[in-house]
């Protein structure tokens, strides 16, 4: 063999063997480490002092072979001295697919509240929170969840973020985190609830199915504020005629509460009951109608179109009948130069693009967002002793990436259009002693309240089950609570229905 064969394989030979040797040393991979914060607190909701323990930072989740795939972040009060058998606790979030819980925590659930000035932009700080006297934890424990991709929740080991990024995956992985805390800390006999906003909705609709069908747990309620639970419903503008019936009394709320219109009338719920009419045995069956819709007919209908919302009949007969809210917010209020808000339609902020025909930015968010986020990482730092937290995500880049498939209960594939009612019909009849409250402002755009009704109206479930369900409407937008009349209502709401429930 020639020399420098020899050579190159006595090399070869002692790298292998040095790589061997590293190998050997090599340490093995450590398990992603669950860190929290434990502090005690103590506060007073209507004259009572509740002395608590506030657990916060993050619960590692395990797959079905023990391998390490999320670290879960939350945050947990729980009553000190109670008797925990008899102590409900409620499990909480938003929806977004991706937003953070924060803002039901510093809302209205959680022990501190963010200040922002209601329908309204906030001082650029100094932002501030205060005690707050609406928190539910004078009646229930409280577990606020941020789903992974949000918050300081994430993938660990081999899992990836469209592991959880779906209806399903999220429906599970929550749902599963769920299951851990309860038996971690020893709340199985407890009365349990969840609660959901917007998204959180779908994901409830689901996580309630799951839980009881994978679980065998059974929850005592569920409480939907402001839910999206069917593709179908939840946005016009995609070619499918329903969105745009659904929006249509949340477009003359809108127009009522600006002035918009010709002839407002003094009563708004009263007002709201004819949009509701015309909406749904006018409007619905001339949409439907097509071409075939007449041109006297067509005519009728643009004149109430008009007269129900301030857009001109004009406007109304160049977009065929058909505004999605996207376009609605733009419009409403153009020759003043300002959009309304989709979140909540009581915002206004100025124009940038006056002759755009959607919105560019959202109002509410821009105006609150701020000053909540600023209250959560004071209050996170400060009172709840969490270090070195890092990056807070509060809108996880994850909704572009959302599988939007899911398995209904009485399908035997994935469907592409998500509608987890059904994943709830089958819950309520298969727990018919699980009780449903609904909190739905008449101000919003995102999810407007006319689709909540039809959510109800369709429910696949007994007529005696009808009784379990509780609706409640609010003078404010998607996130009522920030309304200060609504966010007394509210927790009042949320108050009686916890106690009634178990």
């Amino acid at each position: 063999m020639p020399k420098l064969a020899l050579i190159l394989l006595s090399l070869l030979a002692l790298g292998t063997a040095y790589a061997a040797e590293e190998a050997s040393q090599a340490k093995p991979e450590e398990t992603p480490e669950a860190k929290v914060s434990v502090t005690t607190h103590e506060m007073k909701i209507g004259g009572k002092t509740i002395k608590y323990t506030a657990t916060a930072g993050t619960m590692l989740m395990q797959d079905e072979e023990g391998k390490p795939i999320a670290l879960f972040g939350y945050t947990a009060y729980v009553a000190d001295g109670m008797n925990q058998a008899r102590r409900p606790v409620i499990f909480a979030y938003n929806g977004g697919p991706g937003s953070a819980s924060l803002w039901l925590h510093m809302g209205v659930l959680g022990p501190q509240r963010a200040v922002v000035k209601d329908a309204g932009f906030s001082p650029n700080g100094p932002f501030q929170r205060v005690s707050n006297e609406y928190s539910i934890l004078d009646e229930a424990d409280l577990v606020m969840i941020d789903p992974v991709g949000t918050g300081f929740s994430k993938p660990v080991g081999d899992a990836k973020g469209e592991d959880f990024w779906g209806v399903d995956q999220d429906i599970k992985s929550v749902s599963e985190f769920i299951v851990q805390y309860t038996t971690e800390n020893t709340r199985w006999a407890s009365p349990k609830f969840v609660l959901g906003e917007s998204y959180g909705g779908m994901r409830t609709g689901g996580v309630a199915y799951y839980l009881l069908s994978k679980h065998m747990f059974a929850l005592n309620g569920v409480i939907l504020v402001s839910p999206f639970m069917e593709m179908a419903t939840g946005f016009a503008g995609m070619g499918i005629d329903l969105p745009h019936v659904m929006f249509l009394p949340t477009f003359a709320s809108t127009a009522w509460y600006h002035n918009a219109l010709d002839n407002k009338p003094a009563d708004l719920p009263a007002f709201l009951r004819e949009v509701e009419r015309f909406a749904l045995e006018e409007y619905a069956p001339a949409l439907l109608l097509g071409r075939r819709l007449g041109d006297e007919r067509r005519q009728q209908i643009l004149a109430k179109l008009s007269a129900y919302t301030g857009l001109s009949t004009d406007y109304w007969d160049k977009a065929n009948l058909r505004i999605s809210e996207g376009r609605f917010t733009k419009e409403l209020l153009r020759e003043k130069g300002v959009t309304v808000g989709r979140i909540d339609s009581r915002f206004v902020g100025n124009m940038i693009n006056k002759l755009g025909e959607y919105q560019s930015y959202d109002p509410m968010t821009t105006a609150i967002g701020p000053p909540y986020l600023a209250a959560f990482m004071d209050y996170y730092a400060k009172d709840l002793k969490v270090e070195n937290g890092g990056n807070y995500k509060v809108f996880g880049d994850v909704f572009m990436q959302w599988d939007w498939r899911h398995q209904q209960p009485d399908f035997p594939f994935p469907l592409p259009f998500a509608n987890t009612l059904v994943d709830l019909s089958y819950a309520m009849t298969q727990n018919p002693g699980m009780q449903v409250l609904v909190q739905q402002g008449y101000y919003d755009l995102a999810t407007p309240y006319l689709a909540t009704d039809y959510y109800l109206d369709h429910l696949d479930i007994a007529d005696e089950l009808r009784s379990n369900i509780v609706l409640k409407h609010y003078e404010a937008g998607h996130m009522m609570y920030v309304h200060e009349p609504s966010l007394v209502g509210f927790k009042s709401d949320l108050a009686e229905f916890i106690k009634s429930a178990y």
